[in-house]
């Protein structure tokens, strides 16, 4: 059975996979600063994604790394210097330097934030982030190139959308994906061969959607789910939006009126 490690295995992203990637052929791995359920106490590493020692030991035997730990909203720059860009180059390195094959990193649709809507955005969209989080996420896809090209590394930069049980707003009826979908995408991100490095969203199969979805179709992502199946309920619960709200005009939605 392949092993793969999670970092921010404890958050609601890593419960997902946690749950689902062992019945398609995975043995988890987490890290995080604190254990998580679901895991036996020996396949926990608690600790900290800037301490080299301590993702060394964590990647010692394992096949790939999904990397997801981080700031996930927006913060000072200091803090997403420290934990999402030095963490980040902390996990490309411990990679390399343990000879692991594989690393899917969990990039965000805030790294292409202040693009505006279109009918359909490919993944050669420029880069245009909303936030210092939406930078830290061109970090991550600019350094994942780097070690692809200049190591050897297999990588895989997933432009996540919004990743919930339920779509919760409007926006979320373009930009959500499933519990179930996610677990899809990244079990094709991980088993895919022959890849160097891809950049691909990571939403479900939205009625509404606004990013290209076939990037992702290629390395065998077959989405099952349509937020569509919720659209009644969350417009009776929000209104729909109006066309001058950046949660409409922007791929990266409000975060584009973020303040640090």
């Amino acid at each position: 059975m392949a092993r793969v490690l999670i970092t921010g295995a404890a958050g609601a992203v890593g419960g997902y996979l946690r749950a689902g990637l062992p019945g398609l052929g995975w043995q988890i791995r987490g890290f995080d600063r604190v254990p998580g359920e679901g895991l036996a106490t020996e396949d926990w590493h608690v600790g900290d994604i800037r301490d080299a020692e301590a993702l060394d030991a964590a990647c010692d035997g394992v096949d790939a790394i999904i990397h997801l730990a981080g700031i996930p909203v927006e913060a000072p720059f200091a803090d997403i210097l420290s934990t999402n860009i030095d963490g980040t180059y902390q996990v490309f390195e411990a990679a390399r330097r343990c000879g692991v094959r594989r690393v899917v990193y969990a990039s965000s649709n805030h790294a292409v934030g202040f693009t505006p809507r279109t009918e359909l955005a490919g993944v050669d969209t420029r880069q245009r982030p909303d936030t210092y989080y939406g930078l830290s996420k061109v970090f991550g896809e600019g350094i994942g190139s780097l070690y692809a090209d200049k190591y050897g590394l297999e990588v895989v930069a997933v432009r996540i959308g919004s990743c919930f049980p339920v779509p919760r707003t409007v926006r979320m009826l373009e930009s959500w994906l499933s519990p179930a979908d996610a677990v899809d995408l990244f079990r094709a991100c991980l088993t895919t061969p022959g890849l160097r490095y891809e950049v691909v969203y990571g939403i479900s199969a939205n009625s509404r959607a606004w990013w290209d979805l076939a990037p992702a179709r290629k390395l065998g992502y077959d989405p099952q789910d349509d937020a569509e199946a919720f659209a009644a309920d969350v417009l009776m619960a929000c209104g729909p939006l109006d066309e001058s709200d950046p949660e409409y005009r922007y791929l990266g939605g409000a975060f584009t009126t973020h303040e640090p």
